[in-house]
């Protein structure tokens, strides 16, 4: 399925993007808001959300602010969860959305518990990706480690090789054209036709400029307040060094009715192609309006 190009305005004046997947035929139904990770973009959902839109719900997958085609802001301590929640507000508001369904990836997990704090009529049910209000230490560090630095890929084969490098871990099974296509998700062409990383460098320096206190998020009152409050699914990549057994168990003591599946395999995050999270989430959509 096909993806119509749609912009809209920030607060502050960027245009930002998404993609638009319209519904397939059947009564009308909650939108779904796809929200990618750190240093992704709308592409990651390219499997998973022409399905969804399919199934008759309306999927936008958005370019969060520094990413794929969105604008790079001119002020980068802009980088942060509140600021996006407050961009996502402006998409729904010239779109016309009042309620939506929300699909988080890492990040777009934590913007996700954001808007709950901000607009929780917002927020009709959430599916949360390989995240949660408290991460592991070593997850995170991983992460800030790449993030924002330079890359040196000549060519496709050099960023695939990267892409590899830094997401063997997650994806131990991936072959050579699985990571020729993470590649093409994550890079674009270059003005001399290198490939660069599809983000503003500068999405780091909030990270930086919070040094430990980065590594250490402490969101629990937002996670209740959105598990408690509406539906939930959280999927957990079985060997993610992101959200661990630990964390997420305490998760699902704190919101015993919220969905779960882990998928087994895999790190952080799992792409939703993979069967366990894709049965998961088609389950947990079928019983919303």
């Amino acid at each position: 399925m096909t993806f119509a190009d749609r912009s809209w305005t920030s607060p502050d004046g960027l245009s930002l993007y998404a993609r638009d997947y319209a519904p397939g035929p059947g009564p009308a139904r909650l939108p779904v808001i796809a929200i990618h990770g750190l240093t992704r973009n709308s592409a990651d959902f390219e499997a998973i959300a022409p399905l969804i839109a399919q199934s008759g719900r309306r999927v936008l997958a958005v370019d969060v602010r520094g990413r794929g085609r969105s604008d790079r802001a001119p002020d980068p301590m802009t980088y942060q969860p509140p600021v996006y929640a407050r961009d996502v507000l402006a998409l729904m508001q010239q779109t016309g959305i009042e309620r939506a369904v929300f699909l988080g990836t890492s990040m777009g997990g934590l913007i996700t518990m954001a808007l709950t704090a901000v607009r929780s009529r917002a927020v009709a049910a959430a599916i949360l990706n390989d995240i949660g209000p408290e991460v592991a230490r070593e997850g995170l560090a991983r992460i800030a480690a790449y993030s924002g630095k330079p890359v040196d890929t000549p060519d496709w084969a050099a960023a695939a090789a990267y892409m590899r490098e830094i997401n063997g871990v997650a994806f131990p099974h991936y072959d050579q054209a699985q990571w020729d296509a993470f590649a093409r998700r994550t890079f674009r062409e270059g003005p001399d036709g290198a490939p660069v990383l599809d983000y503003d460098p500068d999405i780091a320096v909030p990270i930086r400029a919070a040094g430990k206190k980065a590594l250490v998020p402490k969101l629990w009152p937002f996670f209740r307040r959105l598990a408690r409050g509406r539906p939930t699914l959280l999927v957990r990549g079985a060997t993610s060094d992101l959200l661990s057994a630990d964390i997420a168990a305490r998760m699902r003591r704190a919101a015993p009715k919220m969905g779960y599946v882990e998928v087994p395999g895999v790190g952080h995050a799992p792409m939703l192609d993979e069967p366990e999270p894709r049965a998961a989430i088609f389950a947990f959509l079928a019983d919303l309006p």
